[in-house]
C-alpha cells in the first residue's frame, strides 16, 4: 500500500472444520511492528460482507511504514483471531 492511501482490511473467520462462522464481539486492533497497540475498533453488521467475512477501511497514520492488524472475537466462548501485517511505501 502507499502512504496516505486507505486500504480495506478483511478477514474470513472459520471454524476448525473450515466452515465460515460469525464470532461474537468482533474487534480490529492495529499495532506498530513492535507490538505497541495503536488503535482498536469494535465491528458490527455494517462491517460484515457475509457469514464470517468482516472488513474495515483503514487509513494508517502518515508516520507508519508498517502495521500489524488483528481481527478477534469469540465462537462458543473460545477466542478466534487472525493477524497479518501491511508494509507501507511512498513511490
Amino acid at each position: 500500500m502507499y502512504k496516505g492511501d486507505t486500504c480495506r482490511l478483511k478477514v474470513h473467520f472459520k471454524s476448525l472444520s473450515g466452515r465460515l462462522v460469525d464470532p461474537d464481539n468482533v474487534k480490529l486492533t492495529i499495532y506498530k511492528p513492535d507490538q505497541t497497540k495503536i488503535e482498536e475498533f469494535l465491528l458490527d453488521d455494517t462491517h460484515k460482507e457475509n457469514v464470517g467475512v468482516f472488513f474495515y477501511d483503514y487509513t494508517p497514520a502518515s508516520e507508519l511504514n508498517e502495521f500489524i492488524f488483528e481481527f478477534a472475537g469469540s465462537v462458543n466462548n473460545k477466542p478466534i483471531l487472525v493477524r497479518d501485517s501491511v508494509k507501507i511505501k511512498f513511490l
